[in-house]
């Protein structure tokens, strides 16, 4: 894989030892009859090495004061997940293995501190898991299963190891799949055969709808096929499209949950095994209730928001409120992310805005207690037209004309994002970015758009959750801050006269329904099958298409599907293909 090999640390090699089966004891030659395991459940930063190795001290820190055996953080936390095509850089390698090594040095004299990382060995690099104890690096563990669908690319960037053995912290026997290693059955099958006694996951799942009970359903049925308790500890916070939600669990044998971890939230945990007759057994701690799938969504819109602007630099954002409901929810997401001094509202009205958008754009703002900007775009408009009359002399207006209207308002909130300093978030709902109905260079200029992910059908949904639920992790105001009328009017551009969008497209619950069915590979025929029109379904798949080099250039936004356009979607821009099962 590498032309070049990077040297480790000086004394890196040899602090590197094979995983190997030891019965050890306490110092004072006694078995130990408890085990203290510390889960630091953190937010690492994708290239912040010094940064990821502060946060991991500060854990092994609080470890150390509980009086744990071993203090544990999640999958490549030292240099952050997910780092994509970073891992491959030699001197990122470097610089990760150099930080685990100073980790080992300055956690000398306490707990085990075990944490994910990159281990080149000669041109081969893993995704491995360092376990550190005594000033050295005691055992590494190194990812078997390799993930290579939805948003994983694992398989160009790491080898794939051989499964080994558990390792030993203070005469216990743990075992340590990592991540996708836990998912399928082997490797901790294996692990149970060659006498681990606890299984230990560090991950980098990231979220998306209803994912939690997939984990804890996959988990139990590890621990009933192994007979061992097991700890499943996740990572939280935003990295560019992805969420990870923590939630971290501990099941006893059998599957009984013993602890669970908050969703999102940063945590540390102490979590005491004792030794019984029957093996290892947590002893019964916090359970946090994981959210519903709304909560979650939201929550995840506004951790990824909040998380992308403190890892790119920005302190403040800015968004064109139009009156309608894409923007309204945007405007909140933002707020409860950030606050509302640093949020700015900016209307753009023209000739075809309505007076119900004027004021329903401007209520919104005030709810919410954002900064409120008026710059109309009429005149603006007018000059642009003027400028371009003489090359459009003797033909139609079409939706030329409309997009003029668009893109100015791009240009002019792009000038006040550069100007102010402010990131400028983009407001197409997942339903909009499928088929196209957003004009590139104008309402799809901006950095981010945490709603990229949601169907128009759920932001309505999403909209009436907000103004009912009210939670601490939250900046904006409770109540009804989008107002109902914002909700039930009829959906509209306003780049003509009485336009509707149901004037371009079908009814969003009819569109919704087929789009769904057809991000999700579904076919016509089966979408025909289901009760859709097949006029309806193949005018859908044809605007589906046509739009891949819009999506292609859009900003990045919030994944909370297993099918978010990015990663988990890719598909050619240049695509002639069209499905005739219908």
């Amino acid at each position: 894989m590498f032309r070049q090999q990077i040297p480790s640390p000086q004394s890196f090699p040899s602090q590197i030892s094979l995983i190997k089966i030891t019965h050890l004891t306490t110092k004072d030659g006694l078995m130990a009859d408890t085990f203290r395991l510390t889960l630091a459940q953190l937010n690492p930063s994708v290239g912040d090495v010094a940064g990821n190795a502060k946060a991991a001290k500060i854990a092994w820190q609080q470890g150390a004061d509980a009086g744990s055996d071993l203090v544990a953080l999640p999958e490549m936390f030292i240099a952050g997940y997910n780092p994509q095509d970073l891992i491959l850089k030699p001197a990122f390698i470097a610089d990760c293995q150099q930080a685990i090594a100073d980790l080992a040095q300055d956690c000398a004299d306490g707990p085990a501190l075990a944490l994910g990382g990159p281990l080149l060995e000669g041109d081969d690099l893993y995704n491995a898991y360092y376990i550190l104890k005594a000033g050295k690096v005691a055992s590494v563990v190194k990812k078997h299963h390799l993930p290579n669908d939805a948003v994983f690319d694992e398989k160009r960037l790491f080898t794939p190891a051989d499964v080994t053995g558990p390792y030993t912290v203070n005469g216990v026997r743990i075992g340590s799949p990592i991540c996708e290693d836990a998912w399928q059955t082997d490797v901790v099958e294996t692990l149970a055969e060659t006498g681990a006694e606890i299984i230990l996951i560090p991950n980098g799942s990231p979220y998306f709808r209803n994912k939690q009970d997939i984990r804890l359903n996959l988990m139990v049925s590890r621990v009933v096929e192994s007979g061992l308790p097991l700890v499943y500890l996740n990572m939280v916070g935003g990295q560019d499209d992805q969420v990870f939600d923590g939630g971290s669990f501990v099941l006893n044998k059998g599957g009984e949950l013993a602890q669970q971890m908050p969703a999102f939230d940063e945590a540390i945990s102490h979590v005491t095994f004792n030794r019984t007759d029957q093996g290892w057994q947590a002893e019964h701690g916090q359970k946090a209730i994981y959210p519903d799938d709304f909560e979650s969504d939201y929550r995840a819109m506004v951790q990824s928001l909040r998380d992308y602007l403190r890892k790119t630099g920005f302190k403040k954002v800015l968004l064109g409120l139009s009156g309608g409901i894409d923007s309204a929810i945007v405007a909140a997401i933002a707020t409860d992310a950030l606050g509302a001094d640093k949020v700015r509202c900016v209307m753009l009205p023209s000739e075809y805005t309505s007076s119900d958008s004027l004021e329903d754009a401007k209520e919104v703002a005030e709810n919410l207690g954002c900064r409120y900007d008026f710059v109309p775009i009429a005149e603006g408009r007018q000059a642009i037209t003027n400028t371009l009359a003489p090359l459009f002399d003797g033909l139609a207006h079409d939706i030329t004309e409309e997009n003029l209207q668009s893109r100015l308002r791009g240009l002019l909130l792009m000038a006040m994002s550069n100007k102010f300093g402010e990131m400028l978030l983009t407001t197409g709902n997942k339903s909009e970015v499928a088929v196209g109905y957003a004009t590139i260079y104008g309402d799809m200029a901006g950095g981010y758009n945490p709603i990229k992910d949601l169907y128009k059908t759920r932001v309505f949904a999403m909209c009436r959750w907000r103004n009912e639920n009210h939670r601490d992790w939250m900046s904006g105001p409770a109540g009804e801050v989008i107002p109902d009328r914002v909700i039930s009017k009829p959906p509209s551009a306003e780049l003509r006269p009485d336009q509707k969008d149901e004037d371009s497209l079908p009814p969003y619950d009819v569109l919704d329904g087929i789009l769904t069915g057809l991000v999700d590979d579904e076919s016509v025929a089966d979408l025909v099958g289901q009760g859709f029109a097949l006029e309806d379904v193949k005018r859908v798949e044809h605007l589906l298409y046509i739009s891949e080099y819009k999506r292609f250039q859009s900003a990045p936004g919030t994944r909370l599907s297993p099918r978010a356009f990015w990663l988990d979607r890719r598909y050619p821009i240049a695509n002639r293909w069209r499905d005739t099962s219908g």
